[in-house]
């Protein structure tokens, strides 16, 4: 029996678990076919994803006890691990499974749901990637904000870099959901080196792109904008994008944002599945508009969370 064939084996049969419950309080992880708590979760020092960053993940939300689109980002994953040539050990419904079972197991009402697929542990000596036998692995945590409610309340400061610049998409797609998080992390610092809380990137030809973990919006001449190319395609960015389409509260706009537009922007938002509709009240160090939330960010905000009791959306955690 092949490794693929083992794992669809186990995940026909009732999920293994390594301890009692409680322990699963911190969350829970899946490795190499069984639920353990987080803690002990570990992946081999040898897998290409760790040593070569190859691999794609997503992340997922659990919110007050239900998955959210939880089949679009499998989907989405699905797409992205076949744009790397991955052949995860498993059926995409066999993941669904697993992800609800580390929801269930860590009774977390609200959690934060990866999925990763790597390029595996190449067999010894083997350098040719087609013969690597790809992983699955997965974990559940308590939610995690990139800004907490509370810091969301007066807004963000962000900061767009100028030392650095998005990672082309012709080097690294960014669609495909990555942990080539090098220029995001130095945009980052120097967010913080000029007293910000955030930073964003520019494509070096004038636009803004994207941040560490997060899509941007502004809000221009009364048109709400974001980026079209050279970032991925959030989940919370679609849900506004298709909030906007099936109730407009405004003119919108998939296309090209330069920096010049940003700066004069009455509104400017950022979204992520860890943090939903976060507002910008300052950038670079100015007042975004009057320096407070604006009103169509707090509407779309609004939208945005009253979502995720949509049937539609929502998947409900098994007790």
């Amino acid at each position: 029996m092949t490794a693929g064939e083992q794992a669809r084996a186990t995940t026909q049969q009732p999920l293994a678990a390594s301890g009692a419950d409680d322990a699963f309080a911190a969350g829970a992880a899946w490795i190499e076919g069984e639920i353990v708590p987080v803690a002990q979760a570990r992946i081999p020092i040898l897998d290409t994803g760790f040593v070569r960053s190859d691999l794609t993940y997503d992340v997922v939300s659990v919110w007050q006890g239900a998955f959210f689109r939880l089949d679009d980002h499998l989907a989405r994953f699905e797409r992205n691990w076949r744009r790397l040539r991955l052949v995860p050990p498993l059926a995409r419904e066999q993941m669904r499974t697993i992800l609800i079972e580390l929801a269930r197991r860590s009774s977390l009402r609200d959690a934060y749901v990866a999925m990763i697929a790597t390029r595996g542990v190449p067999p010894a000596g083997e350098r040719d990637p087609r013969r690597f036998p790809n992983r699955f692995y997965a974990y559940a945590v308590p939610f995690v904000w990139i800004q907490r409610p509370e810091q969301q309340a007066g807004g963000v400061h962000l900061v767009v870099a100028r030392d650095t610049h998005r990672i082309p998409p012709t080097s690294i797609d960014p669609t495909v959901k990555n942990f080539h998080w090098g220029d995001l992390v130095r945009g980052l610092y120097e967010a913080y080196d000029r007293g910000g809380a955030l930073g964003a990137l520019s494509d070096g030809a004038g636009n803004v792109t994207e941040g560490a973990g997060f899509n941007v919006f502004a809000v221009v001449d009364g048109v709400v904008r974001t980026p079209a190319a050279g970032v991925f395609d959030g989940m919370t960015r679609r849900t506004l994008l298709e909030l906007l389409e099936r109730e407009p509260l405004a003119p919108l706009r998939v296309a090209a944002l330069p920096l010049a537009d940003l700066a004069r922007a009455s509104e400017v938002f950022l979204t992520s599945t860890a943090g939903g509709v976060m507002p910008v009240t300052t950038l670079d160090g100015a007042a975004v508009g009057d320096g407070r939330p604006g009103a169509l960010t707090r509407a779309l905000r609004e939208r945005y969370w009253a979502a995720h009791a949509e049937p539609r959306w929502a998947t409900p955690v098994s007790s």
